[in-house]
């Protein structure tokens, strides 16, 4: 029997190289799929913002939640918890739009929580986000939602 083997990166950290979709599900080798955003990009907080929303309007929130994550491990260590709220605020997103209402509510309501102890750094729309993902997580109910008609607004 051969051995599957996971791709890997130059450092030797598990990466697959498969192909993804516009909400980042794995498609075959081989197939055509969407760019994937590059990983560990060092941007400043109002590019890290501009780059989601675009994403976020084009209707790839998973490809979102990667911006977001660069800048929560590459940012400072008190801004953690914003940038990795914003992170869960875009794969509940990318959840619900996958039709898993139970994993996406529960994303999009943990990612509220964390960026609740924020006022309005970078001009980001914390109330409004909040607001947004209790709406759409108590709307949810397993039928996928449109990514793009569904993309918040984050700054006000």
């Amino acid at each position: 029997m051969a051995e599957k083997r996971r791709d890997r990166d130059v450092e030797g950290r598990a990466r697959s190289a498969r192909p993804r979709d516009g909400l980042g599900r794995p498609l075959p080798y081989g197939a055509p799929g969407v760019e994937r955003a590059p990983e560990g990009v060092v941007r400043a907080p109002d590019e890290t913002l501009r780059e989601a929303q675009r994403l976020l309007d084009a209707g790839m929130p998973f490809h979102a939640h990667e911006v977001f994550e660069d800048a929560w491990k590459s940012g400072p260590a008190e801004e953690e918890a914003l940038w990795r709220g914003m992170a869960q605020l875009a794969v509940g997103l990318t959840h619900a739009a996958r039709g898993n209402a139970k994993g996406g509510a529960r994303l999009l309501l943990r990612g509220a929580e964390r960026i609740s102890g924020y006022r309005a750094p970078y001009g980001i729309d914390v109330p409004g986000l909040i607001a947004w993902a209790q709406e759409l997580a108590e709307r949810v109910e397993g039928a996928p939602v449109d990514p793009a008609a569904e993309a918040p607004r984050l700054t006000g």
